[in-house]
């Protein structure tokens, strides 16, 4: 995802795609996620969470480990090298794992109370992220940040330029996590009912519908950047003498699936357990039963919180 500023390629990179690349700064950005994680579970939590009650779940941790992995691999050698300088399917495998899969994990990994302490309830920030959250506000700067990005200037103003390759990914990502709150926001209020999710989610999978036709059935070469003659399977081997690049069409057909939701939804509709609630944490309460007028029998009976 942050991968915008690539150093120099040796003409031994420029000719191999499996030409081993450093990106520091993508290494950079997963150990300040890990230490910002580490920081949150053992530092903050202690302080916040009432005793007795777990500072995050065991998917919540789950989804944090996956979730940064998932943000690694895409974002680093060979994805990233691959994806930038030689074809475009990997390029939309690599926006659909940090729009589709990265986000959502990391709406489920944090727990209420950290996203309470971010938000600062009551505050400009809660203010400002209910109204960027909307579902008609996050799908609309979402899908159409995406269909910006598959303009041709674009994409070639993004291979020209590191700074504008980072930043459309930061706000390819940052859209995607606006896009994901009304399903898998930590808080509940900011969520909506699951028949809600289930026609969001479906008219979330309308406009990329466009691209992804636009690009198969393209003829010639969509994006000359891409268009090096390159198989990264197959070293320096001509991907066709003419015509279509099966990459393009590739891309093509890769961009929808992100759209097709359903088994996500189903995980996010019904995730794990989160923290318990005040009710599911005291466990059950004791009374004496038979009491009428505060006077008990001395029998003892056991209330479960509904």
């Amino acid at each position: 995802m942050v991968a915008g500023f690539r150093p120099v390629v040796t003409m031994v990179a420029a000719t191999d795609p499996w030409q081993w690349q450093a990106h520091p700064e993508v290494w950079l950005l997963v150990a300040s996620i890990l230490a910002l994680g580490w920081w949150a579970g053992r530092i903050i939590g202690p302080r916040v969470v009432p005793a007795g009650q777990p500072v995050a779940t065991p998917f919540q941790r789950r989804a944090f480990v996956v979730a940064t992995i998932l943000l690694l691999a895409s974002a680093d050698w060979p994805v990233h090298d691959i994806a930038e300088e030689h074809l475009y399917a990997v390029h939309m495998v690599q926006h659909l794992v940090i729009t589709f899969i990265v986000p959502p994990l990391f709406l489920l990994a944090m727990p209420a109370w950290l996203a309470r302490l971010l938000v600062l309830e009551g505050g400009i920030g809660s203010r400002v992220l209910r109204r960027m959250a909307h579902p008609v506000v996050a799908g609309v700067l979402f899908n159409g940040l995406v269909a910006l990005t598959h303009w041709s200037g674009v994409v070639q103003w993004s291979f020209d330029s590191g700074a504008f390759h980072y930043t459309v990914h930061v706000a390819l990502f940052v859209t995607a996590l606006l896009m994901w709150v009304p399903v898998a926001a930590p808080l509940p209020e900011l969520r909506i009912s699951v028949p809600g999710q289930m026609l969001y989610l479906f008219l979330m999978s309308v406009i990329p519908t466009i691209p992804a036709a636009w690009l198969t059935f393209a003829e010639g070469t969509v994006y000359k950047h891409y268009d090096d003659g390159l198989r990264a399977l197959g070293g320096n081997r001509p991907v066709r003498p003419a015509g279509r690049r099966p990459h393009h069409e590739a891309a093509g057909g890769l961009l929808p699936l992100g759209n097709h939701r359903g088994e996500i939804h189903r995980v996010l509709a019904d995730p794990p357990p989160r923290e318990p609630t005040d009710a599911t944490s005291r466990g059950p309460t004791r009374r004496p039963a038979g009491a009428v007028g505060g006077t008990p029998t001395g029998r003892v009976a056991v209330v479960r919180p509904r």
